[in-house]
């Protein structure tokens, strides 16, 4: 009894999850610039990728700040217009990486597929920020939940943007 207790107190004291807004060197670490359209792919220190997006059009901007990653699905359902997942008219594509932008749980605003590759580079999305599908199933492999994301606007490079905010040094 002593030790089940013992445990349990561990277990709630940790910082198991999320991690929280302040990522740590060599941690995954994602930015995304609103002004340019991409999304940098930080980890082990380093900048390993930057790609193409497509994010929030006028009046459904992409949320700027620094979020977390809290949910993560394959396949995901739309609901909005009732699509199951894998269908091919599904506008989240294969992936869905949800943050937790102004308090929605990572339901409302997410990185995810797309059925419309033609899209990517532009501000048209209702909030979201979207990658071809291949791209988006390679991040989802390589994020955690719990991993930080910073969205700006910001006219500075990514590895500028990231030694700021301690993900590099």
């Amino acid at each position: 009894m002593k030790l089940s207790l013992s445990l349990l107190a561990l277990l709630i004291a940790s910082p198991i999850w999320p991690i929280g807004d302040n990522p740590t060197v060599g941690d995954p670490f994602l930015i995304v610039n609103v002004a340019t359209n991409e999304l940098a792919f930080i980890n082990e220190g380093e900048v390993k990728d930057v790609y193409k997006v497509a994010t929030g059009k006028l009046g459904d901007e992409t949320p700027v700040g620094t979020f977390t990653i809290i949910v993560k699905a394959k396949d995901p359902y739309y609901r909005k217009k009732d699509i199951p997942g894998g269908d091919p008219n599904n506008p989240l594509g294969s992936r869905w990486i949800g943050f937790n932008a102004n308090d929605t749980d990572g339901r409302t605003f997410g990185i995810h597929g797309t059925n419309r590759p033609e899209s990517i580079g532009y501000s048209i999305t209702a909030g979201c920020i979207r990658l071809p599908n291949d791209v988006v199933e390679i991040l989802f492999e390589d994020i955690p939940v719990g991993t930080t994301i910073h969205i700006t606007d910001a006219d500075k490079p990514f590895i500028e943007i990231a030694r700021n905010l301690g993900a590099i040094e």
